[in-house]
């Protein structure tokens, strides 16, 4: 099936989305996979994605790969063992990151101020977070879905 919309004006900002978690946290990985992710795969033309993990080693991935970050963290979060799926993940979506950067980082200053960046952030928030996932939205306009505009589907393409 298609979406048959309209694109966004673009002189409108993207959705700001971010996301305070703990990575080995089951409802935190449910999120990621079940329902962030999959949106943010629809809707990234006009919604933006920042991940502020309380883990070293997701800090320092998403500090390495950039743009390829999202994409590694799902695939982690997805699979049966987040900690054993990261290299792999890692290799098939950024694979000019080592995975030596990536374990330097941890184990070295950057991912301690990565941490502490994390930390400083999600002691920020207001009001404070209660729960993980904790999820704060900020910009955009409404797309018409969001609106219970109805969408018309394209059924023709098989």
């Amino acid at each position: 099936m298609e979406l048959n919309a309209t694109r966004p004006s673009r002189a409108v900002p993207p959705v700001s989305v971010t996301l305070y978690y703990e990575i080995l946290c089951p409802g935190c990985r449910g999120f990621i996979s079940q329902q962030l992710f999959p949106t943010w795969t629809m809707l990234q033309d006009i919604m933006t994605v920042t991940l502020v993990p309380y883990g070293n080693a997701k800090a320092c991935i998403i500090h390495l790969t950039g743009h390829s970050a999202f994409q590694i963290i799902y695939c982690m979060e997805s699979a049966a063992n987040v900690l054993n799926a990261a290299q792999p993940c890692l290799q098939l979506y950024a694979p000019s990151v080592s995975w030596a950067r990536v374990s330097s980082c941890v184990t070295g200053d950057l991912g301690n101020q990565l941490m502490h960046a994390n930390a400083v952030m999600t002691r920020a928030l207001s009001p404070a977070h209660t729960h993980v996932p904790w999820v704060t939205f900020y910009g955009g306009v409404k797309p018409p879905a969001c609106n219970g505009a109805p969408v018309r589907l394209n059924r023709s393409s098989c």
